[in-house]
């Protein structure tokens, strides 16, 4: 299962790019609401998730498999996720399974922050770069080191949400889906 979770102030286009692109794949996605059900993103879109914090964790503390964890950015949509017991426990989960972690935005700062990508090649929103503790920069709109994804900015949410598929699935399937919405 992909866990992709909300806070109030996330970015919209990076969170509804993926879900919308990784279900077209056939990828079992849930949409987690950080404090409630319903969030509201950066620019006004109200969002009912999927699942709660309690369901998700309920997940969780049943032994179920989490496949990867999505990080929308925005603000303050960033600092609610980062703040957030359930989202640290997820991300801890993913690391300690190998599951993939993808960050776009400001919300690879997250991953900076706990060390993870130290060594890793990453990229965000211009002017986060300190946040991302030991990892190396790069200039480009996604970058996928491993099993950690980081996309730069709300234009980079379709490559991004296609470098997550191909994470998953293969290059096949990534393409199948880019040619299914026709992007470049």
């Amino acid at each position: 299962m992909v866990y992709l979770f909300l806070a109030e102030g996330f970015e919209e286009v990076e969170a509804l790019t993926p879900v919308d692109l990784l279900r077209r794949a056939g990828i079992e996605l849930v949409t987690v609401g950080v404090g409630s059900r319903t969030v509201k993103g950066a620019h006004g879109i109200s969002v009912c998730a999927d699942i709660s914090e309690d369901e998700a964790l309920d997940t969780l503390n049943k032994g179920e498999s989490t496949d990867a964890v999505i990080l929308p950015g925005g603000m303050p949509g960033t600092l609610n996720l980062e703040a957030s017991e359930t989202v640290s426990r997820f991300i801890e989960n993913a690391q300690k399974n190998g599951a993939v972690i993808a960050a776009i935005c400001a919300a690879p700062s997250i991953l900076g922050k706990r060390g993870l990508l130290r060594g890793k090649r990453a990229v965000c929103y211009p002017g986060f770069e300190d946040a991302l503790e030991g990892a190396e920069t790069v200039d480009c709109g996604v970058v996928r080191d491993g099993r950690y994804i980081c996309g730069r900015a709300a234009g980079s949410a379709l490559p991004f949400a296609l470098e997550i598929i191909k994470a998953m699935k293969g290059e096949e399937a990534a393409e199948a889906v880019r040619r299914s919405v026709i992007a470049p």
